[in-house]
């Protein structure tokens, strides 16, 4: 791999779209979303070869967009939402949201909306079940105004209306660098679609809503009973996973670097193990971020940042959804911000935001475990991976 001719291809913009003839199946396309403050300019459109393990360093298409951190794509694939990560002393001080078509052959991007957030920072999004509504965690990493979960519009043809509500939360202001104030971290939906969970890193809390559109289309949610769920005092609650059978949800706790296992039922998280990412290490090792189950259901990964830069792996129980430590891996990098599993399972593609590099390590479909590195891709500031599933 010629490291040095890396970026000035990945630099070069659109290279076009693909013909519409089928792709071979061993061939995936995705999207990486990225920090737009050093050389990266927006989304890039890749292809990865499955049988090899290997990322063509050469994009389908560049998209410029200001700091599109975190993508999510429309269950149809034909649409793509971002937020853009913006905030007081940045290029673009106003935290922004993108709508962008999806075409269904090529997969070329083309933007349709942008709004604003109305707030700092907004790191994640997810769409509600029905597809109507876009929630949005704006982060903000300022005291003031903190963070909040805005609700979106979304029109049929993808167009993003501005927020129609608004919540904001108390914090716990255990740890006084970082929850003086809310820092809504993400939001998701229920498998059956009837309830909001706001993870809210500032308040060592996760909200709990009851989504009905239909009852008041200008404020779709409304506290559920009970209204949260407590964490540990400084645990830092940052992604919720649902299992694939709705019985169970994994939370990573990012500040105390600890997956919470919860059984769920209609609207209910009853926490049933804490598992440590970190036991015994200095709080320098310790930053919990992105959680993922493999296609089958039997395995959870994990990432922690700081300076244990690894992903965890983990068997899940089939029948109390509780995990079992199987391995520690490096991720070969620094600040595992975002890692994908690809579609054949073979290969986990891991953002490593700090050193600048996509990181392919090969992973054994029957028991899990992580193997070797087959690819390491220079790219600056990567911070989310999202593959097109063929349909």
């Amino acid at each position: 791999m010629r490291v040095r001719n890396v970026w000035p291809l990945l630099m070069a913009g659109s290279v076009g779209a693909m013909g519409v003839q089928a792709a071979p199946v061993d061939i995936h396309e995705l999207l990486v979303g990225t920090y737009t403050q050093g050389q990266s300019q927006g989304i890039y459109r890749l292809k990865f070869d499955s049988q090899s393990g290997q990322l063509d360093a050469t994009p389908l298409q560049v998209v410029k967009s200001a700091n599109p951190s975190w993508l999510t794509l429309s269950s149809d694939q034909r649409r793509l939402f971002v937020v853009n990560e913006n905030g007081p002393g940045q290029a673009d001080p106003v935290g922004r949201v993108s709508s962008f078509a999806v075409e269904p052959k090529t997969h070329q991007l083309s933007l349709i909306s942008q709004v604003q957030s109305l707030g700092n920072e907004p790191t994640h999004s997810s769409l509600s079940a029905d597809g109507k509504h876009l929630f949005v965690s704006n982060y903000s990493v300022a005291e003031d105004p903190g963070g909040s979960l805005a609700v979106l519009p979304v029109s049929a043809d993808g167009t993003l209306m501005p927020p129609v509500q608004l919540s904001s939360h108390s914090s716990s202001r255990v740890n006084p660098e970082r929850q003086m104030s809310a820092h809504v971290h993400s939001t998701v939906s229920s498998p059956d679609g009837q309830y909001v969970f706001a993870n809210d890193l500032g308040a060592d809390r996760i909200f709990v809503y009851h989504y009905d559109p239909m009852a008041n289309p200008e404020r779709p949610l409304t506290a559920a009973t009970p209204a949260s769920v407590q964490l540990p005092p400084g645990s830092g609650p940052r992604h919720l996973l649902f299992s694939g059978d709705g019985k169970h949800a994994y939370l990573t706790l990012e500040m105390s670097a600890q997956v919470a296992v919860f059984d769920y039922q209609a609207g209910k998280l009853t926490q049933r193990q804490m598992v440590d990412l970190a036991a015994g290490q200095p709080q320098a090792q310790k930053a919990a971020a992105a959680l993922h189950a493999s296609a089958d259901g039997k395995f959870l990964y994990v990432s922690n940042r700081g300076t244990a830069n690894e992903l965890l792996v983990f068997a899940i129980d089939p029948a109390s959804g509780e995990l079992k430590a199987l391995q520690r891996r490096s991720v070969e990098g620094d600040h595992p911000r975002e890692f994908s599993l690809d579609p054949s399972g073979k290969f986990v593609l891991v953002a490593n935001q700090k050193s600048n590099q996509i990181v392919i390590i090969e992973r054994d479909v029957k028991s899990g475990l992580l193997g070797k590195t087959v690819q390491k891709l220079p790219f600056d500031s990567p911070s989310d991976i999202r593959f097109f599933l063929r349909q």
